[in-house]
């Protein structure tokens, strides 16, 4: 309760609030209550006080209207005294407390008819409250009125006590359920005070750690679900960020270790005859080292949580522009493209995802390497295949091809030029735009690689 004042007139934490709502919720229903309550009786007491009265009197103007009117008139059940009294003001009969007493109204009797109201203390000079109803009828000698009066002593009594009960009973109520739903609200909230803690303590060296889980199904076990799954999300993400150092200081380390050698070798034995062989090797390890280098950066790129290039791309003049110049090669490359098929994206990107997807076919096939564009219509894709012919891929290695720096075999040996990053690009690049990219079998028993893009109508 401490807190419910912290931060001034609006409470800032969540137990506070909630007991302070439930509180304000429970205490105007039970003012609503009590005020029904109240009202309720009083308005049938006063009810039945007046039902007495009313029968008296219209009973005694009976007797005055058929000449039967006694001087005194014997009190009924419910009725304080009865005073009947002339036209002229005269007191013709009364009950007897009012014997000898002047009329209790100083009006006059008008037309015949019932008069109801309620009196403080009159005629009889009593504490208490009177309801009082004047009946006026017609006699032989002229009209009369009759008076009638009950007391409100047991209403007033009644109402008294029923509000003193609920001036003590609502407060008493309103601080018992503050006080419950406080221990309540605190008995629900101790998990999720135990998993806060327990991430405040998570730093990126403890990403292995976990937050308890409570045994029962609700929303905080949910959410301590949730954030155990976020950490293993996290923790692979740490593992796979570390694999991928340690892969790419390996993979750099190889051609820069060859270069050194060379330029030492060319140092130590100055013989014009070797410099050409030397440059030419020292060459080839640079550009390899240069490409290492802007896949890495590419993976960098893809990695963050920029949005993706959102031109509309060509897809048909961005693969055959690829398969061009690969038609002489040695495992050349067919192509099958649909007309005018459009992307969104970027033109550097698309041209990546497909020399990627090449690349891996040609250097695997054994003749030919199939390139196919066309529109998925009911699915409103586009779909870019690329076959080769060669040993294929094993169904339990199609996903572990996508990691970064994965060789299946010595066919991507660093000898034949694959630093097994261009299926990682390629998927990256595919998801990165909206799509995604899966192996499968081909029909002449090759890899099959399928990217899927969202397509653009122009």
């Amino acid at each position: 309760m401490r807190r419910l004042l912290a931060g001034g007139l609006r409470p800032r934490s969540v137990r506070a609030r909630a007991t302070l709502g439930a509180s304000a919720v429970v205490a105007l229903a039970l003012g609503t209550v009590s005020f029904a309550l109240l009202g309720l009786l009083h308005g049938n007491l006063m009810r039945s006080a007046q039902d007495d009265a009313e029968r008296q009197a219209v009973a005694t103007a009976g007797l005055a209207a058929g000449g039967r009117l006694d001087p005194v008139l014997p009190g009924g059940h419910g009725t304080d005294f009865l005073q009947v009294v002339d036209a002229e003001g005269r007191v013709l009969a009364a009950s007897p407390n009012l014997v000898g007493r002047p009329p209790v109204s100083g009006a006059r009797p008008g037309s015949p008819g019932t008069v109801r109201g309620t009196w403080n203390g009159r005629p009889v000079r009593q504490e208490h409250r009177q309801r009082v109803v004047q009946v006026t009828t017609a006699t032989a000698s002229g009209l009369v009125t009759v008076y009638a009066g009950t007391s409100l002593r047991q209403a007033d009594a009644a109402g008294d006590m029923i509000t003193a009960a609920l001036a003590v009973m609502v407060p008493l109520l309103v601080l018992t359920v503050a006080l419950v739903t406080w221990r309540v609200t605190g008995w629900a909230l101790r998990p999720v005070e135990a998993i806060r803690a327990e991430v405040a303590e998570i730093s990126e060296r403890d990403l292995h750690r976990r937050v308890p889980v409570p045994r029962s199904e609700d929303e905080v076990a949910r959410l301590a679900v949730t954030v155990n799954a976020t950490l293993d999300r996290l923790e692979a993400a740490g593992i796979r960020q570390r694999q991928f150092i340690a892969d790419a200081s390996h993979e750099l380390r190889s051609p820069i270790t060859v270069l050194r050698t060379q330029l030492e070798v060319a140092q130590a034995h100055p013989d014009p005859a070797l410099w050409g062989e030397l440059v030419s090797g020292a060459l080839e390890d640079t550009v390899r080292l240069q490409d290492l280098a802007a896949d890495l950066l590419l993976l960098a790129r893809l990695d963050t949580a920029e949005p993706p290039p959102a031109a509309a791309v060509d897809l048909t003049g961005v693969a055959r522009e690829a398969a061009r110049p690969r038609r002489g090669d040695r495992i050349p490359v067919e192509a099958d493209l649909a007309p005018d098929v459009t992307v969104r994206g970027s033109t550097l990107w698309l041209s990546r995802l497909v020399t990627n997807l090449l690349d891996n076919a040609q250097r695997h096939a054994a003749r030919r390497v199939s390139l196919t564009l066309r529109v998925d219509k009911e699915r409103d894709l586009v779909v870019l295949e690329v076959c080769d012919d060669g040993p294929g891929i094993a169904v339990a290695d199609r996903e572990r091809v996508f990691e970064r720096f994965t060789r299946l075999d010595d066919a991507r040996s660093r000898d034949e030029g694959g630093s097994g990053l261009g299926l990682a690009i390629a998927r990256n690049i595919a998801t990165s735009l909206g799509g995604s990219l899966a192996v499968g079998s081909a029909p002449t028993g090759g890899a099959r690689l399928v990217a899927t893009l969202p397509r653009v109508r122009v």
